[in-house]
């Protein structure tokens, strides 16, 4: 729960693209893997149980602290309205969740130590008697013995207990936070709940230890957290400081992000996960969208807008006369306050508001459309990128009237077109050329992509007069400033046969939005950058066989949970509650894989170590190809079988992965803190590089197929280091 809210504040405060969301949970997958790390270090310490009852302490509370932290000082650290380049945010990240992170990770080992302690041992009386006072050395020597492997396997045994109890947690909370809670609660309120569980069981444990003076400050906190709650609204307070200067008209969250609407002289803000939605009274933006676009087909009858419609641009379609809209938006909270807020921009019977992903409704619907104006943000995150590629552009031209068009916009242009920005507009246009015979570009303040298989003109200024629609903005003296010969052969320079097409499993159009997002800041590759790359190289090279395999199960755990999300989203479209599943059948995959080796782990060994590497790497290699065929199939059959699929391909992956732990456990034994610290931290650095490099980087610039070969190839490489090494 801690997780999910943090990561959802991170992405509003660093404007929440996919290289943060990389950046976020790589940090945190990072920072717990070091805390797990730090955790062997409980085994010499006199009092563990103190320790372990200020972890939970300092586990309750730190994430509000953190929330609270984030939402106030992110305007301090940095000039308001501005975005924080990818060296602050790495820096900021790491430094706001270290000690949540550290805690968390420190407190997974100190926990495999407790359980170890905990554990029932039948055989241990007899054990004992074993070595009676006075006997000789040799029967001391074997009563020895035989406490120690009967110890050895009491801490192989809380290592999967500990491993299966913490991806309950993660199944529960995921549950309760992606289903129930946050439909009812702001993220404090959320957080307030784990914050008096934790607080509560530190009480608990500290009681069973009899250590009064912990107990009673658990007991003490509790309570006041909830007083507070009750007197504070932090959510509100927090708001207000975060957006200080500017009248909060509305808040609030949903299952697709933070909604926040401002208030300055009438103009209304609406501002999305960090980033603006749109304004009121914005009359460039809105006329721009909708007139290069309806201008090319004037007498159209059936209009469909993608996202956007609560700006103006429902409305102002329907300055021409026989034109009706469906209007598509994805999140029900921005309908919502849009027809609270601004019920005159939808309040029309020819305006049709259909609350749906703008890609699914392409797909599934039977009707169709004159113009499809697609007012979707730039590409920032592939999501947002499955609205910019060859196969969504042949599903609208299925929905298209012969001579129909399609619109949307690319990048913005002041007058020059940097190398970044030619290479969106060279990417979109190859793309769109792929489908439709003729494209055309309008260098307005962005670049409108016109796409159709009938006739396209620039002459915008011609078309609107002649249909005699009224406009504020876009006339013929602004078209006639804005479409000059040379804006227009700015564009056509750029464009290019070799460049690469935007596809669904290729997603190249995305990696080049965040190269264009990316070159407005400096990147600066200091010593800290420098410091955690020789680390982990270090790491990784000193890595031993039994670590290498969670490693390698880890990485190949988030890179294959990316791709099946990836093609969820293809597939389905961004329902937020199949995805939130998905995520759950993961959870629940670790634990029923940690479960099941849990009851056979006295029969296992290396080799069946090896034997899961193997399997992951089989899996590994037929992701690809599964995901392609349930993509290019037009069978209903196929289709509805690709619902259950792939939740049920993510529970298959998470019980090999889970069923690796337990029995790395075992096979690598050592101590009870050295082994869970370990194997922790190469699971957490593994699963860090997997979420990093893998949604940002590689299956933007590589594709799904070669991210899963990677998968499968180092898997396949511990699988051989392991059998090697048995010999």
């Amino acid at each position: 729960m801690t997780q999910l809210a943090l990561m959802r504040e991170l992405l509003a405060a660093f404007s929440g693209n996919e290289l943060i969301f990389g950046i976020v949970l790589g940090n945190w997958m990072l920072l717990t893997g070091i805390g797990s790390a730090l955790g062997k270090t409980a085994s010499r310490l006199k009092s563990p149980i103190t320790l372990f009852v200020l972890l939970e302490i300092l586990i309750a509370l730190l994430p509000v602290a953190d929330v609270f932290l984030l939402r106030t000082l992110r305007n301090v650290v940095f000039i308001r309205g501005s975005e924080a380049g990818v060296t602050e945010t790495v820096a900021s990240c790491f430094a706001l969740m270290a000690p949540y992170c550290l805690a968390t990770g420190y407190l997974l080992t100190l926990a495999c130590m407790a359980a170890a302690e905990k554990l029932p041992s039948p055989d241990q009386p007899t054990m004992l008697r074993m070595v009676p006072v006075g006997a000789r050395i040799g029967a001391r020597g074997e009563g020895a013995l035989t406490l120690t492997l009967s110890q050895r396997e009491r801490g192989q045994k809380s290592i999967g207990q500990v491993y299966f109890f913490d991806n309950l947690g993660g199944v529960l909370g995921g549950i309760l936070f992606t289903f129930v809670l946050i439909r009812f609660f702001s993220h404090f309120g959320i957080l307030y709940f784990p914050a008096v569980l934790n607080l509560a069981l530190a009480a608990l444990v500290a009681v069973s230890a009899r250590r009064r003076l912990p107990a009673i400050a658990s007991a003490l906190l509790a309570a006041g957290l909830i007083a507070a709650a009750a007197i504070y609204n932090l959510d509100d307070i927090t708001c207000n400081l975060q957006y200080g200067g500017q009248k909060v008209v509305y808040h609030g969250a949903s299952p697709y992000g933070m909604l926040v609407v401002t208030e300055d002289a009438g103009q209304y803000n609406f501002i999305e996960n960090g980033l603006p939605l749109f304004s009121t009274h914005n009359i460039e933006q809105v006329e721009e969208t909708v007139h290069y676009a309806m201008a090319q087909r004037p007498d159209a009858k059936n209009v469909l807008l993608i996202s956007g419609g609560a700006s103006g641009t429902a409305r102002e379609i329907l300055k021409y006369p026989q034109a009706n809209v469906d209007y598509v938006e994805l999140d029900p909270l921005v309908l919502d306050v849009a027809r609270r807020l601004l019920p005159e921009q939808l309040n029309d019977h020819r305006i049709h508001v259909i609350n749906a992903d703008g890609r699914q409704y392409v797909k599934q619907t039977g009707r169709r459309y004159d113009v499809v104006i697609v007012d979707a943000p730039d590409p920032s995150t592939s999501q947002i990128n499955r609205l910019y590629t060859r196969e969504f552009f042949d599903q609208v031209h299925r929905v298209l009237a012969p001579d129909g068009v399609l619109s949307f916009s690319l990048g913005g242009y002041e007058g020059y077109i940097s190398k970044e920005l030619a290479r969106l507009i060279a990417v979109a246009e190859r793309t769109l050329a792929q489908v439709y015979k003729n494209v055309l570009i309008l260098p307005g303040t962005r670049n409108f992509f016109l796409a159709s298989d009938g006739r396209l003109t620039p002459a915008v200024a011609d078309r609107i007069e002649q249909a005699g629609i009224p406009t504020r903005l876009v006339n013929r003296s602004y078209l006639n400033a804005m479409l000059t010969p040379d804006r227009m052969a700015d564009v056509r320079r750029v464009l290019s046969d070799q460049a690469p097409i935007n596809e669904d499993f290729n997603p190249i159009l995305y990696f080049y939005h965040l190269r264009y997002w990316i070159s407005q800041f400096t990147l600066r590759f200091g010593f800290f950058e420098a410091g955690l790359v020789v680390i982990l190289l270090i790491y990784l090279a000193r890595l031993r066989p039994v670590p290498l395999a969670i490693f390698s199960g880890g990485f190949a755990a988030s890179a294959l949970e990316v791709v099946l999300l990836l093609g969820f989203q293809i597939l389905h479209g961004c329902v937020y509650h199949q995805v939130g599943l998905i995520i759950t059948m993961f959870m629940l995959g670790l634990g029923i894989g940690s479960l099941a080796m849990n009851r056979f782990l006295p029969r296992c060994g290396r080799n069946h170590l090896a034997a899961l590497a193997l399997a992951i790497t089989i899996y590994s290699l037929c992701v690809p190809y599964i995901l392609m065929f349930l993509g290019k199939s037009e069978s209903p059959t196929i289709a509805w079988i690709s619902w259950p699929a792939i939740p049920v391909m993510t529970l298959l992956l998470a019980v090999l992965v889970g069923m690796e732990f337990p029995l790395a456990g075992k096979v690598g034994f050592q101590d009870v803190a050295a082994t869970a610290a370990r194997l922790y931290t190469a699971d957490y650095i593994g699963a860090a590089l997997g979420a990093l490099l893998v949604s940002t980087l590689l299956i933007p610039i590589l594709g799904v197929t070669a991210v899963c070969l990677l998968a499968a190839g180092l898997n396949l490489l511990s699988a051989a280091v392991m059998i090697v090494s048995g010999k």
